[in-house]
């Protein structure tokens, strides 16, 4: 057995064998505290903290205390800021202040958004002067923008500076920055005019002036949406984004890593609210039952109350139903084949919102685009299913379904496709109008053209 083999089961029958001292329960792990901090040595980072993820507060607050300092700031820092919330009581304050002090200044206010005003203004006072105001800084800017983000402890070197003074003032500012490769040029007012890296610095004569070695700056507001932007910055292969108040100002830097975090937290957002739920904001088996249920109860309600509108139109052409019951077995194919329609269409357009791909103004566009892919999605499915159905059920039957389903594949894809872009619009998320909403409206829209196609065809 090869020695990476041998090191990855000795984590694994660490990990188990923790596992089973903290489901003793906690009376028992604090008594065995060398054991664990014995145990704890024998497991990868990375995979203390997905066991952290699977503890409840108060025994993962134990493993933290267990930890070696740097691997604790280490592993704490790894968590999302919900879960980080959840470890408040447990940790307790003098531990917490600890962590906090070592986040990022970004990082501390995600914390800080997630805790009750009394705890958040505890360990605000708990912060030396300097890092407190870099806090302050993040604070004062909107939830969803790029100043929320970005570090404001940003390298930075003179436009009339050489290459040696610039690594001097680089070494200098070293302990107070997050990243130092990607380096702005300022002028003496702190005006963005350029951007050069510490490898450039580093290969140029000490003599050779900074402006001749940087480039034109890509940078973003602080008042920029802070998805789409991280999204077009990911696209650009950069380690670090400068951004800028409204005078071009420098006032931060956006690192690879922080706009990974945002993506990363939009889609996840997106992917539970376009299955009908809220996000949750930390690991699943150590999220509250009562959280789960109030994430998806709300949503529940609304689907329930919309699919009244089924029942309604059911109950409007109940004597057309009455007349033709075979017209019942085919409610499902028509309810779902919309339905699957409009959410592949408003999944495919929410994405492209994401990406940048399709805007606001692109209603137009979109709507006589996914027109069209409904038409022919219709038609195959028309055809295909009137001729099978025609052919068991009789012709009338097979031309109700076929004409139907061309009809409702075309309102579907539409329908979906522009969806999201009203929902951008009028500034509510887009994911929100995809999936659970899409369904239900398609589905009574579909009802009501399959019975009046009915009526105008079989004469009930």
């Amino acid at each position: 057995m090869s020695e990476h083999a041998q090191r990855t089961d000795r984590a694994d029958e660490a990990i188990t064998r923790l596992e089973q001292i903290v489901r003793e329960g906690d009376d028992v792990a604090p008594q065995r505290a060398r054991e664990m901090s014995t145990l704890l040595e024998a497991i990868p980072l990375k995979d203390v903290v997905n066991l952290i993820e699977r503890l409840t507060p108060v025994r993962a607050a134990l493993i933290l205390r267990l930890l070696p300092r740097r691997q604790s700031i280490a592993v704490f820092d790894a968590l999302n800021a919900g879960h980080q919330a959840d470890l408040v009581d447990a940790l307790g304050t003098d531990s917490l202040a600890a962590f906090f002090e070592v986040l990022e200044p970004d990082d501390r206010v995600s914390l800080l958004d997630e805790l009750p005003a009394e705890i958040a203004e505890l360990l605000m006072r708990s912060l030396d002067e300097s890092d407190h105001g870099l806090t302050n800084v993040i604070l004062g800017y909107p939830k969803g923008s790029m100043g929320r983000h970005m570090s404001p402890a940003v390298p930075m070197v003179r436009v009339t500076a050489t290459a040696g003074d610039a690594l001097t003032a680089l070494r200098e500012q070293n302990d107070r920055v997050e990243t130092i490769y990607t380096v702005p040029v300022v002028t003496d007012d702190r005006k963005l005019v350029g951007v050069t890296s510490l490898r450039q610095l580093l290969m140029a004569a000490p003599e050779e002036p900074v402006a001749s070695l940087m480039d034109r700056p890509i940078y973003a507001h602080t008042s920029d949406e802070d998805e789409e932007t991280a999204r077009w910055f990911l696209a650009l292969d950069l380690l670090a984004l400068p951004v800028v108040d409204d005078s071009t100002r420098l006032v931060g830097l956006l690192s690879i890593d922080d706009a990974v975090d945002i993506i990363e937290d939009a889609d996840h957002e997106d992917t539970a609210r376009s299955g009908g739920s809220e996000p949750l904001q930390q690991p699943y088996l150590t999220t509250p039952v009562w959280r789960l249920v109030r994430s998806r109860i709300v949503w529940l309600g609304v689907l329930a109350v919309s699919a009244l509108l089924t029942v309604s139109v059911l109950d409007a052409f109940e004597d057309a139903l009455a007349a033709a019951v075979v017209l019942s077995l085919f409610i499902p194919l028509i309810t779902g084949t919309g339905g699957n329609t409009g959410n592949q269409a408003a999944t495919t357009v929410t994405r492209s919102l994401a990406l940048g791909d399709v805007r606001k103004r692109d209603v137009l566009p979109v709507m006589w685009r996914e027109t069209r892919v409904g038409l022919l999605l219709g038609a195959m499915l028309g055809v295909f299913f009137g001729v099978l159905l025609g052919v068991f059920y009789g012709a009338s039957i097979g031309v109700v379904l076929g004409v139907t389903l061309f009809a409702v594949c075309t309102l579907a894809a539409t329908v979906g496709g522009i969806m999201p872009l009203v929902a951008k619009a009028v500034g509510a998320d887009p994911a929100v109008f995809s999936n659970p909403f899409i369904t239900t409206f398609v589905d009574a829209a579909g009802l009501i053209i399959y019975f009046l196609i009915a009526k105008a065809v079989l004469g009930v």
